[in-house]
């Protein structure tokens, strides 16, 4: 039983959410295209916390998306939520960016959910999850080609892809019962895990919990 606060910065989609007992108490985002998170970021966390009249000594822990996804984004999330943990002296949980995004997906039994995040061309990063949201492929960037994820259709058994990239996918593969949803990972769907989080006490190290970038960030130099 908590009140954390959940920051989801690893896309465009800056998003913040207030968590009650695993329930959301309040959801503040703003899905544009450009990234945003620099100038709104702090200013929903305020906007959230004055509209369910609480203050920043009311939180028992903060939650941050920690990846894979946007190398900025992710920076700006993460800085956040180690600043407020840090002086208010409560606990940093962090949850997998693509569990949060496969959690949008409410999937039957043998179906599975395939999140996937624009890594630019025709790479994304993905992982393979069950209908219960369980890991069963491991996180990876996938450079996407006709039949990838081939063994896991079938003429009858439906796979959900779910994230920014699968438009990628969807215009070279040929599957049978593939269903493509576009969408961004949200502090919606992190209430539940960083309460279940919470509950079990699985927290970072404030001090030394980093981003997952998958890749290695870099940076072009002129000549």
């Amino acid at each position: 039983m908590a009140t954390i606060l959940n920051l989801e910065t690893s896309t465009t989609n800056c998003s913040v959410a207030i968590g009650i007992n695993g329930e959301v108490a309040v959801l503040k985002e703003d899905k544009e295209k450009g990234y945003s998170h620099a100038e709104k970021l702090h200013l929903f966390i305020e906007e959230a916390l004055k509209e369910v009249n609480l203050d920043y000594k009311d939180l028992d822990a903060v939650a941050v998306s920690k990846g894979p996804g946007s190398y900025t984004g992710l920076r700006i999330g993460v800085s956040a939520a180690k600043g407020l943990c840090f002086s208010l002296d409560i606990p940093l949980i962090s949850v997998s960016t693509l569990t949060v995004l496969a959690k949008q997906i409410s999937a039957k039994e043998e179906e599975v959910i395939v999140p996937m995040l624009d890594a630019r061309r025709m790479e994304v990063y993905t992982a393979v999850y069950s209908n219960r949201h369980v890991l069963i492929s491991p996180v990876e960037a996938k450079i996407l080609e006709e039949d990838s994820f081939a063994n896991y259709f079938s003429d009858f058994i439906p796979v959900h892809f779910v994230g920014d990239g699968v438009k990628k996918f969807e215009e070279i593969s040929s599957a049978k019962n593939a269903f493509f949803i576009d969408a961004l990972p949200s502090a919606r769907e992190m209430v539940k895990l960083s309460e279940e989080k919470y509950k079990k006490s699985d927290t970072e190290d404030v001090a030394y919990f980093e981003p997952y970038y998958l890749k290695d960030f870099k940076v072009n130099k002129k000549n």
